[in-house]
């Protein structure tokens, strides 16, 4: 699906990121996997989809652009993403802040 002018793919539910396995209001945003540069919604997107295993991004990568906001469509780097106060800096929508616990499925 593009949303904001990004190809996301996965089991995407809707033109905010939002996917099967993730729906809540504050699931809002698509991670570009560094394996294959691609966003999706979640890691179970990835799983389902992709012919390969996810590759972590590496500390020295996150100033890296990888986190896709589905509401205004925001790129925002891997630092400010996971310094942040779990909202947009550019639209300030919330983000769901459980989805950090996931971070060792992402980033180094």
């Amino acid at each position: 699906m593009i949303i904001h002018g990004k190809n996301v793919e996965g089991n995407v539910i809707d033109n905010q990121t939002r996917c099967s396995h993730y729906h809540q209001v504050e699931d809002v945003i698509a991670i570009k996997f560094k394996c294959c540069q691609t966003y999706y919604p979640c890691y179970e997107c990835h799983r389902e989809d992709a012919d390969h295993q996810a590759e972590l991004w590496a500390k020295a990568e996150f100033d890296a652009k990888a986190i896709l906001c589905g509401v205004c469509g925001a790129e925002i780097s891997i630092t400010a993403y996971l310094t942040g106060n779990s909202t947009c800096p550019q639209c300030q929508v919330a983000f769901n802040p459980g989805c950090k616990t996931h971070r060792h499925l992402y980033f180094e």
